[in-house]
């Protein structure tokens, strides 16, 4: 008994231990045995695990492809492949092959597909097609009806640009097994390359992938490189590598210039050539116009020299007999400008048909000059001055005013404005200066720079899209953009416009020298009739303020003499006065008439 003792005496844990271990494997039986709902739930588990099978069964698979690669001279490698494909109901499959790479922004890598065929010995689909976009090429091989089952079929085709040369040697890289869209049990190649190949090489996964194949390995000879991988993913591919000896293919890799922006507007010297030339065509084109159509004609006789040169200074005192301060205002830049119908205002008040009196600001609380109507006859106004007068004075309702406010005529004078330019426009050309209206001219030289404009740009577009001579459109652009700058300066005076402009030019000379000698009383008086009588002329040529300056002291020395009889100004007004007066009321009335119209 005392020998059992110990053994007694353990039975107890010896009994703990075991119901803990077996407490496990009770749980485990109790779980084993679920109610009504736990069977339900495993039936239904059951039938989608069933379904996905069937799914997949329905997607069809690859279940070997087995190829042979053989390179031959002139870099072509001839592959055949052969497929055992289980059908689930498909007419077909395709495959996509990698046949280009971006290797910079101008140039991509291209493997080129030719001559394929396929074929089947049991009854498989046996058309073939292909259709590249951007860098794959998709291999479709179809037939006739569905099929079902597991069916061979063998797809050949010769491959170009695979072989690069590599200092002394030769390298074969291709992703022949792989791109389709279901999964690939078994892939197996071949490369045969009648020449011992140096080294061998394979991957496997998503193109660019370094993760290598299951085997790959050159056989006894050395004369050909075995790769093999098991269970490829939809879209993976095997890559295999076979280092060649220099010469063994003569092949090369095959490089195409890729079209994109910056190969369309490439510069070099065929590109850069042909800009040059075409800038100088065009260009030049635009340049004989404008001396065939828009350079004045040349002065004839004694004025020859002033009409082809400007002369800076001149000893004409005189304005051309009979040319009113808007006509020179538009024969000297080509245009009616808004300064041209303001200084003939000021002639109109010299000449008696306005009397400008400038408000006195002390008592009227702002700066502002009224226009007031003259009886004098208006048979010997020009047309554009007819038309000017009858607007100032006439109401915005219609009815005729004897005066009117400057501050009055905004915003009511710019609908009228349009009409009096428009007659100064042809004014000149009745003068016989200009052959058509300046503003005619430009418009039709300026609209057709424009067009040209336009369909430069539009070419341009297509040039870059379609070819590298995108240049090209930008000659035209730029041709057209001087074509339609240039038409401002098209217009073009007759030679009878470029003898006026000669005798007007010197005439400007005089009033910006603004000396008139003279000594006496009488001289201070005829000295104001004839600044006011050259005064609208200075209104056009900007030069008030030094014309100004020939009256500044004439109230002094001549007693009266500060009473111009078209101009009158507030108490305590005189001459000294006047280029402020003047320059203020210039801007106040150009900017009067002009009002809403931006001028």
């Amino acid at each position: 008994m005392s020998a059992l003792a110990p053994f007694f005496r353990v039975r107890p844990v010896i009994a703990i231990l075991s119901a803990v271990a077996l407490l496990p494997v009770m749980t485990c039986t109790a779980a084993a045995a679920p109610g009504p709902g736990a069977r339900a739930a495993a039936g239904q588990a059951g039938q989608t695990g069933q379904a996905e099978q069937a799914g997949q069964a329905a997607q069809g698979r690859v279940l070997k492809e087995d190829a042979v690669l053989t390179t031959g001279q002139g870099g072509v490698v001839r592959v055949k492949e052969t497929i055992v494909y289980r059908f689930a109901g498909e007419k077909g499959f395709e495959r996509t092959f990698p046949t280009r790479e971006h290797e910079s922004l101008t140039e991509d890598r291209v493997y080129r597909l030719s001559n394929l065929r396929v074929s089947s010995p049991d009854g498989g689909p046996s058309e073939v097609g292909s259709s590249s976009e951007d860098t794959r090429t998709t291999v479709k091989v179809a037939g006739g009806q569905a099929l079902t089952g597991d069916h061979t079929v063998v797809l050949e085709y010769d491959l170009r640009g695979a072989i690069t040369r590599m200092g002394q040697a030769e390298e074969m890289r291709w992703p022949v097994i792989g791109g389709w869209k279901v999964p690939v049990d078994e892939a197996r190649a071949t490369v045969d390359a009648g020449a011992a190949i140096r080294n061998v090489n394979c991957f496997t996964g998503p193109l660019g992938s370094t993760i290598g194949c299951t085997q790959y390995y050159m056989n006894h000879s050395h004369t050909q490189g075995v790769y093999a991988q098991q269970g490829m993913l939809p879209g993976e591919y095997v890559t295999v590598v076979a280092g060649l000896p220099a010469g063994t293919t003569g092949g090369q890799a095959i490089y195409e210039r890729r079209h994109t922006v910056a190969t369309a507007f490439a510069v070099n010297a065929v590109t850069g050539s042909a800009l040059a030339a075409l800038l100088v065509l065009l260009v030049g084109g635009v340049a004989a116009l404008y001396l065939l159509r828009g350079r004045d004609a040349r002065v004839v006789v004694k004025k020859a020299a002033e009409g082809d040169h400007a002369p800076v200074a001149g000893s004409e005192f005189e304005p051309p007999d009979g040319v009113r301060p808007g006509q020179i205002g538009t024969l000297i830049d080509e245009q009616a400008d808004v300064i041209d119908v303001t200084a003939t205002i000021v002639d109109l008040a010299v000449r008696g048909y306005l009397l400008i009196e400038e408000e006195d600001r002390a008592v009227t609380g702002r700066l502002d000059w009224t226009l007031r109507k003259l009886e004098r006859p208006v048979a010997d106004l020009l047309p554009y001055e007819r038309i000017l007068l009858d607007a100032l004075l006439t109401a915005p309702d219609g009815t005729a005013r004897d005066s009117v406010k400057l501050s009055e005529l905004g915003g009511t004078f710019a609908t009228k404005l349009a009409q009096v330019r428009s007659a100064m426009y042809d004014d000149v050309v009745k003068q016989g200066w200009f052959a058509r209206r300046p503003d005619t001219v430009r418009s039709r030289w300026t609209i057709a720079g424009l067009l040209v404009t336009v369909l430069g740009i539009g070419g341009t577009v297509a040039l870059a899209f379609t070819t590298e001579w995108a240049l090209a459109g930008l000659a035209v652009i730029i041709a057209g953009a001087a074509l339609a700058y240039g038409g401002q300066y098209m217009p073009a005076k007759t030679a009878r416009g470029s003898t006026v402009l000669a005798h007007t030019i010197g005439f400007r000379a005089f009033l910006e020298r603004g000396v008139i000698p003279d000594e006496d009383e009488t001289a201070s008086r005829q000295r104001i009739a004839l600044f006011s009588r050259f005064l609208p002329y200075a209104v056009v040529f900007d030069t008030v303020a030094t014309w100004a300056e020939t009256v500044k002291d004439a109230g002094e020395r001549a007693e009266g003499a500060d009473n111009l009889y078209w101009y009158e100004g507030p108490a305590e007004w005189d001459l000294s006065k006047f280029a402020e007066s003047m320059r203020t009321f210039t801007l106040t009335t150009s900017g009067s008439i002009s009002q809403s119209r931006g001028m």
